[in-house]
């Protein structure tokens, strides 16, 4: 192998190695809020609704309570998003509407 041969294969060689790497800085993180936001939901303030049918003003009522901007019910054989969504009230309900589960997301 002649000398220009090595060269231009060092060069590309060291070309790829400088773009494969990294040299940005990391970002500094702000701090992290200690509560909920104003607009997020909490569950647990709704979990007194457990044991209730539930009905369209139930729904909002407890959307209310949560502090959620949107809410659903969710029966056993809902299809479902699988989107995370914290200012969302889920209120799963067996097969008479009955609420088992209050959870955000």
């Amino acid at each position: 192998m002649n000398f220009k041969t090595r060269l231009c294969l060092i060069l590309g060689a060291t070309l790829l190695a400088a773009g494969c790497s990294s040299t940005a800085e990391k970002p500094t993180s702000a701090a992290a809020p200690s509560g909920p936001t104003p607009d997020s939901c909490t569950s647990s303030a709704v979990e007194h609704f457990k044991g209730k049918t539930a009905t369209p003003e139930l729904l909002e009522q407890a959307r209310q309570q949560a502090g959620a901007s949107t809410a659903r019910i969710l029966t056993p054989d809902s299809v479902v998003t699988l989107e995370y969504n914290g200012q969302r009230l889920n209120l799963n309900v067996d097969d008479q509407r009955v609420i088992t589960r209050v959870s955000c997301g």
